[in-house]
């Protein structure tokens, strides 16, 4: 009976140590553009794998590219990491494009899945012209860039290079025998199991030996506030945010004490240019989004038969349009985003402009002031005073000039409760 119990807990003794040394991977999924909002996400990862002393951080990417202030915060956080970083472009069918080879080259190990490809990473100013020797200055420094830690990554330095100078683009296999990644795995965990064991070189060029064979994944989520800019720093959400936030803000100045639509179109404002203010904007389509606005407040106020209003919708559409100032097409709002909501929006603010307008140059309709102009007819001689009938009702009348009963009076005046009338002629 001894032996049983001594055998028993000397069991849950090696289970317990077994699970004490199961190897940890802290798992970040950047399926996404390169912006501030996902280069937070992902120093949370790293701080993640620091904070809980992780085998490895493993990134797994699917990205177009992005904004080449961010890649550099990105790639400075890999290279800084305590922890191994391993990116993996995955599932098949992803890519690292753009900036997205930055940070697959920055990896202690780099990776891909079947079917993915990585590259053209170019550098690109959407909409700015430069001259030749400004484009090459940038050029150059984003080459020297990639090329600072390739070198140190024991990478073809030639071929990253190449990506940036030539914008070529390489799929799994190719890079992989340009030695331009580590490894071509199917999944997370055969991934995990063929680098176990691996020595690799940190950046600051001491040898640390990984462990992750059979490691247990944690996945690290991006919270609610990151989810939601996450969708703003979207162009084109943005975008439709901020004028459907200003139509709203619109309706409450027309209608004031609505309370509902003014809160919400400030909430919704506020959220578009909190987001905005994450991308890199032309404050020259934002003169033209304001020329917009007073071209079509102008509109509904003098009879211009349309041509300020198509102004304004042409000002709204191409500064919206123009907007963003996006390296890749992902971080610019689309043709069909701009066309769409200048026009709805336009031709919306100028239905409610005009209605506002109408409704406050009409006449009143209720009270005594609303019978001044109407057309009586006389129900008792007026001599001088009588009674009239307008609008269905009886008033007691008054004329300057005695009026028989059944002629028409035109209402001039009212006092107290009485009307001054004048005979038709």
């Amino acid at each position: 009976m001894n032996r049983l119990l001594s055998v028993l807990i000397l069991a849950c003794c090696w289970t317990l140590a077994g699970r004490a040394q199961q190897p940890r991977v802290i798992v970040v999924h950047l399926n996404d553009t390169i912006q501030p909002i996902s280069a937070d996400y992902m120093a949370r990862g790293l701080d993640e794998g620091a904070a809980q002393h992780a085998n490895a951080v493993l990134i797994e990417i699917n990205t177009p590219g992005g904004l080449l202030d961010s890649m550099r915060q990105m790639v400075s956080k890999v290279i800084a990491s305590p922890v191994p970083v391993i990116v993996y472009v995955a599932p098949s069918g992803s890519r690292a494009g753009s900036a997205g080879f930055f940070l697959l080259e920055a990896a202690d190990v780099a990776a891909m899945a079947p079917g993915t490809n990585a590259g053209a990473a170019h550098p690109v100013v959407e909409g700015a012209k430069i001259d030749d020797t400004m484009k090459q200055k940038l050029e150059n420094d984003t080459a020297a860039f990639l090329r600072s830690y390739v070198a140190r990554r024991g990478r073809n330095v030639q071929a990253a290079e190449d990506a940036v100078r030539s914008s070529k683009s390489y799929s799994d296999q190719e890079a992989l025998q340009l030695k331009l990644i580590d490894l071509v795995a199917p999944d997370d965990a055969t991934l995990l199991n063929d680098i176990d064991g691996r020595t690799i070189t940190r950046f600051d060029g001491s040898k640390t030996v990984l462990h992750t064979r059979g490691a247990q994944l944690v996945v690290v989520d991006p919270t609610l506030r990151e989810e939601i800019l996450d969708r703003l720093t979207d162009p084109n959400l943005a975008v439709l945010v901020l004028l459907v936030g200003g139509l709203l803000i619109y309706v409450e100045f027309n209608t004031p004490g609505t309370i509902i639509p003014g809160t919400l179109g400030t909430i919704l404002v506020l959220l578009a240019l909190f987001g905005l203010n994450l991308l890199p904007v032309r404050y020259t389509s934002v003169m033209l989004l304001v020329a917009a606005f007073a071209l079509l407040i102008l509109e509904a106020h003098f009879a211009t038969h349309g041509v300020l209003a198509a102004a304004g919708i042409l000002c709204l559409v191409i500064g919206a349009l123009t907007l963003v100032d996006g390296p890749i097409p992902e971080l610019r709002v689309h043709l069909a985003t701009a066309l769409s909501a200048g026009l709805a929006f336009g031709l919306i603010t100028v239905f409610l402009l005009r209605l506002a307008l109408r409704a406050r140059r009409s006449k009143v309709l209720m009270g005594g002031d609303a019978m001044i102009g109407q057309i009586a007819v006389v129900t008792q001689t007026l001599a001088p005073s009588g009674q009239v009938m307008v609008n269905g009702e009886l008033w007691q009348a008054e004329s300057a000039t005695p009026v028989a009963l059944g002629e028409q009076v035109r209402v001039r005046g009212l006092r107290d409760l009485t009307l001054l009338v004048e005979r038709v002629p």
